[in-house]
């Protein structure tokens, strides 16, 4: 058995009631006891018996066996998720395709819904997350010469994004947004790269979890057992599978029952993007220390563009750029279809955005991105979005599950969501479990696809539609319409925003228990 004291005093404690403990163990070795002894999450108070107050590392290990959680994907969503099991005591192992944990693209945008589900995940996550980001807007930062860090957020409403017209002849340094969304007095908004995003998540997690180059090829269930095939002639057993492998999920195809069904693959936008990151010396050049200090989104015909600081003041700081461009063509060629980017060079961009009427101020602007880059595809699972997240013992989150453009700068943020709620149904389980050898990772699985799935794909639609707002393709956009766009956009972000973890997560432990007891009374018939 294996047991973690906790709060002050504890080795006093150990040795004051460690053989009092032995012996009542000997003579009641009881699940109510071990019941009475042990805190969990939800009792919050030390027993009235006064015992020490520990948590027992898998206290089911006394009735039967540890659950197995195979985790598929590296990525943000996968180690997010390594890091909350972690955190609860649940034994898992990450199977990750690459050879080192990898991430694309640059630049990362972390809203208050993500901090929230940090801050349940692990609250050492979120304040790693203070030590690394750049706020969206470093305005303030720059003309005090004080470091991020230093930063709280809390003395007025943080700008999330200014919108400007990206066709005005006026000169960057003299322009003004054509309007600007806000979040809360106290938000802790902010913009991370995503490789060192990855680099300190993947600090937070123990060494020998996460086993490289493996790449999935099949997935097999087995009434409890879930067997998972490699591509390198390996196979490994879990009790569940939980898929964070992306856009391309392999374990959303063995959901959906194979590559050509309904949802196995995620779907062209209609939409690609250039990314480059630009020394922050030669932006200012062309945009001036107002507009490189915070989010901007440049609106115009068909193509917008987004930039916004990366990095400390005066200490290597970068401008991220992501050049969208609606494609004339709608589709993605064929013989790309597993790859989504194609490359690129700065003549490409620059043709792309000589349409539209873009100022010259973009036009100087895209001629700071390097001579050769990638166009990457933006796809989604908006077309085909699925009916369910789970199948028995298999679940998807994160981008496996709800692929999405990225528009609304809220992907990473739901993606965490997931995991919030997820790690605290499966916490559920473990400490509630009473059945000898069996864990119920169905109504967990089946609680969060109930909890999730609405919401994640109502991301997938709006961020389609946000896109076409930023690029006036919609009735009631463009010049005239900046206001009505205004409105439609900060309901958008309330809806990615607002959402009470607290009461969600209450909500689906609530139908998790609902689930387990229908189960219970029909094996009992």
């Amino acid at each position: 058995m294996n047991f973690f004291f906790e709060g002050p005093g504890a080795a006093q404690n150990i040795g004051q009631f460690g053989l009092l403990f032995i012996l009542l163990f000997l003579h009641f070795p009881s699940s109510s006891l071990m019941q009475q002894l042990c805190v969990t999450p939800d009792q919050g108070q030390a027993p009235a018996t006064q015992f020490p107050r520990f948590k027992c590392h898998h206290f089911q290990q006394l009735h039967g066996k540890q659950p197995r959680i195979a985790i598929v994907g590296a990525g943000i969503t996968g180690t997010t998720l390594a890091i909350a099991l972690t955190r609860r005591n649940i034994p898992f192992t990450v199977y990750e395709q690459s050879l080192r944990a990898t991430e694309v693209g640059a630049g990362l945008g972390i809203g208050p819904n993500a901090v929230r589900a940090m801050k349940i995940i692990d609250e050492k996550l979120f304040e790693s997350f203070l030590r690394v980001r750049t706020p969206r807007d470093i305005r303030s930062l720059a003309s005090k010469g004080c470091e991020v860090q230093e930063w709280k957020g809390k003395e007025e409403a943080p700008v999330w994004i200014e919108f400007l017209d990206g066709t005005s002849p006026v000169d960057a340094r003299k322009l003004e947004p054509a309007f600007k969304v806000f979040a809360k007095a106290g938000d802790h908004l902010g913009a991370v790269q995503r490789a060192k995003w990855l680099e300190v998540l993947m600090g937070m997690v123990p060494g020998g979890v996460v086993q490289f180059g493996k790449r999935l090829e099949g997935i097999e269930q087995d009434g409890e057992r879930v067997i998972l095939k490699f591509e390198d002639g390996t196979m490994a057993e879990a009790d569940a599978v939980v898929g964070c492998d992306g856009v391309k999920s392999k374990v959303r195809e063995v959901l959906v029952g194979g590559r050509e069904m309904y949802g196995a693959k995620s779907g062209y936008s209609g939409k690609y993007a250039y990314r480059c990151m630009i020394p922050m010396e030669s932006a200012l050049e062309v945009l001036g220390r107002e507009r490189t200090g915070v989010s901007s989104l440049w609106m115009g015909h068909g193509r917008h563009v987004l930039t916004f600081p990366l990095g400390n003041p005066g200490t290597g700081q970068l401008l991220n750029l992501v050049a969208f461009v609606t494609d004339s063509n709608q589709s993605w060629p064929k013989q790309d279809s597993r790859s989504f980017t194609l490359p690129a060079t700065r003549e490409d961009v620059l043709r792309d955005f000589d349409e539209g009427g873009f100022s010259r101020t973009i036009q100087n602007l895209l001629r700071l991105t390097k001579d050769k880059m990638d166009k990457w595809g933006l796809f989604d699972l908006a077309v085909q979005p699925l009916p369910t997240f789970c199948s028995s013992r298999i679940l998807i989150i994160g981008d496996a599950a709800h692929a999405s453009t990225p528009h609304h700068g809220s992907g990473a943020g739901f993606c965490m969501e997931d995991v919030a709620v997820l790690s605290s149904l499966l916490e559920e389980l473990v400490w509630s479990h009473d059945e000898p050898n069996h864990w119920d990772f169905e109504s967990v699985f089946a609680a969060l696809d109930a909890s999730r799935r609405e919401r994640d794909q109502w991301l997938v639609q709006s961020s389609r539609r946000a896109a076409d707002l930023y690029e006036w393709r919609l009735p009631n956009t463009g010049k005239e319409h900046f206001e009505a766009m205004r409105k439609d956009i900060e309901e958008r972000q309330v809806v990615c925003w607002g959402i009470d973890l607290d009461k969600t997560i209450r909500e689906a432990k609530d139908d998790l228990r609902r689930r387990r007891g229908v189960l219970t009374q029909a094996a009992a018939r």
